[in-house]
């Protein structure tokens, strides 16, 4: 079947995913022109708000590009993208902020976050092979290659789906901090939601795409075996 009823919120979906990356690019864009209250860069912030926390040890650490910013579980470095390390405005915070919020979640071992880190691996695995499998499946008309292709995808879902209380969690944190530790002001809050509520945005609109593709390879499985 070219065509499939599922593939219409699939479609919708992936339209979603565009509209929410340029919705980061551009108030990234637009915040990074408004600077801080506090005049902090990105990278003084994220350090103090590391040290608060009792997390000395976890370096940041410079790395090139524009929202490439993230947190090493595996070597604890807090990795900030040059124009929010070395930039003071309102976007440059909230993401260093939001980097910091992984960090304290992995010293916390909130459960999403170790939950997700365990799945890792078997997800690095399956999500390669499932693709072949869903292929195989369609070209040799094998209903037992698409069913494991399904299971294998349905693995990667779920990292998706945990991924998102991870980083609604992250943004939460750094939202409260950033106010109460005085990193900006209260009328500062409207900018760093919507740079924060950007970026999650996409991982809504990512979880909803592989979510409605999976819908799609159940149904079409248990269309075949009615056939």
């Amino acid at each position: 079947m070219l065509f499939h009823p599922m593939d219409i919120l699939v479609f919708i979906a992936f339209g979603i995913s565009i509209w929410a990356q340029f919705r980061v690019k551009g108030n990234f864009a637009k915040y990074s022109d408004v600077i801080a209250s506090s005049h902090l860069t990105g990278a003084e912030v994220a350090r103090r708000i590391l040290d608060q926390n009792g997390l000395y040890d976890v370096p940041v650490e410079p790395v090139h590009g524009q929202l490439t910013d993230h947190y090493d579980p595996i070597h604890r470095v807090v990795r900030l993208s040059e124009p929010v390390y070395y930039g003071n405005s309102i976007a440059a915070v909230s993401v260093a902020a939001h980097e910091c919020g992984h960090a304290i979640q992995h010293k916390e071992r909130y459960g999403a976050l170790v939950l997700r880190h365990k799945m890792f691996p078997v997800v690095n695995l399956t999500s390669g092979i499932a693709p072949i499998l869903l292929i195989a499946g369609f070209l040799l008309q094998s209903l037992n290659l698409l069913g494991l292709g399904i299971i294998f995808f349905s693995a990667a879902v779920a990292f998706q789906l945990i991924t998102l209380p991870v980083e609604f969690n992250a943004s939460s944190r750094a939202k409260a901090i950033l106010v109460s530790d005085g990193f900006i002001r209260n009328e500062e809050e409207h900018g760093v939601n919507k740079v924060l509520n950007a970026a999650a945005l996409t991982y809504v609109a990512a979880a909803l795409i592989s979510l409605f593709e999976l819908l799609k390879f159940v149904m079409i499985f248990f269309q075949s075996q009615e056939e």
